[in-house]
């Protein structure tokens, strides 16, 4: 099928030549959350060559994020626990992946990280067109593996889905106006178990709160107290709350400190829904609030009306996206500093000093 049109005053002198695609690569070595701002990437691309065969790379924690999106053909995944392997054992492993990638033949790698392995995957993959970031500080090795180089804002304030789609308008691919939704397709599998323990907690759909109030980085997270605090007015409204969190032990610690805290009695199934099955939950809740991770993302993809609970990082940058939303935020004049804590001290005073008052009000407005 043709590539879309593009005008040529709309289009870099250096544009790729978008009807000569067949395959291309999109590879993103970060976190769950910056792997799902990454599928508007995906559609885009396959809304502008349709006939071009779309692959993703990313971390195997991480395949969920993108297995079900329509627009990729195939999902490639780098475990990071080949790090502890053997020598022979690990480079079997890259060697396999890298076999499989160069028999797919793409003629386009997107980069939409700073990771050193875009680059050599690039070099090694044999692509004829490539774009990255430009990293500042990095000539040579780094520009020289890449055709193309986009540019990112010096400062925030341009979110992430912008800045990934800004790889695809650096190189000509259009890019069209309005939303630009988050995808993500949980499978039967996952809806089935969410509706199983929705019915086990009498939770119909639309009688409940998602309330995800952790983060790996626990400087992100709203103080214990003032959750138990959202929990009982949420109460008072007739609505329960169902908590969710991380398996890890920091964070199920954190939810069971909730508990204890709250008068009102609330579901948790803190530890016990992978990512896909969150998303089920969360387009089952009449409203989703969370501090900025990655179920705050999957809330948005879900299309559930989100309240973002945001403190050292910015909400303009990396907010709910394409979804209605409300940020709850205090008016420290420093923030958002990208800092872990203040000072560093990975506590955030204008996440310790944010009112349970002020959280209420940005779900009220949407409820």
């Amino acid at each position: 099928m043709p590539a879309a049109a593009v005008p040529p005053e709309a289009s870099p002198p250096d544009a790729v030549p978008l009807g000569r695609l067949r395959r291309a690569l999109v590879v993103m070595l970060r976190h769950h959350g910056d792997v799902l701002l990454t599928s508007p990437v995906h559609s885009a691309l396959k809304a502008a060559v349709p006939g071009c065969e779309i692959d993703a790379l990313v971390y195997t924690e991480t395949v969920a994020m993108v297995a079900g999106h329509p627009a990729i053909s195939q999902v490639h995944g780098i475990d990071r626990a080949w790090r502890r392997l053997g020598l022979v054992q690990r480079l079997r492993a890259e060697l396999g992946l890298l076999r499989r990638m160069r028999a797919r033949r793409y003629d386009l790698v997107i980069h939409l990280s700073e990771s050193w392995r875009g680059a050599w995957i690039v070099r090694l993959t044999g692509a004829r067109w490539s774009v990255a970031p430009a990293v500042n500080g990095r000539g040579g090795r780094w520009a020289g593996a890449f055709t193309h180089l986009y540019r990112k804002p010096l400062a925030g304030g341009r979110h992430m889905v912008e800045r990934n789609l800004d790889a695809l308008r650096r190189i000509g691919v259009p890019v069209p106006p309005g939303p630009r939704a988050l995808t993500l397709v949980p499978g039967p599998e996952d809806e089935a178990r969410v509706s199983a323990l929705l019915a086990q907690h009498a939770l119909p759909p639309k009688s409940y709160v998602h309330l995800h109030p952790t983060s790996r980085w626990m400087f992100k997270t709203w103080p214990a107290e003032r959750v138990a605090g959202l929990i009982d007015a949420l109460a008072e409204t007739g609505l329960r709350v169902v908590l969710t969190a991380a398996p890890e032990a920091r964070e199920r610690a954190f939810i069971d400190t909730v508990l204890r805290a709250a008068r009102a009695p609330a579901v948790s199934l803190a530890g016990q829904l992978s990512l896909t099955e969150l998303g089920v939950l969360s387009r089952n809740a009449r409203l989703f609030v969370g501090v900025d991770s990655a179920p705050m993302h999957i809330a948005a993809a879900m299309q559930t009306p989100t309240v973002g609970i945001f403190g050292p990082s910015g909400e303009m940058d990396w907010g709910p996206w394409g979804v209605i939303h409300r940020i709850a935020a205090s008016d420290h004049p420093c923030r958002p500093c990208g800092i872990d804590g203040c000072g560093g001290g990975k506590v955030s005073e204008c996440l310790t000093t944010l009112s349970v008052e002020r959280v209420l009000k940005a779900c009220r407005e949407l409820l």
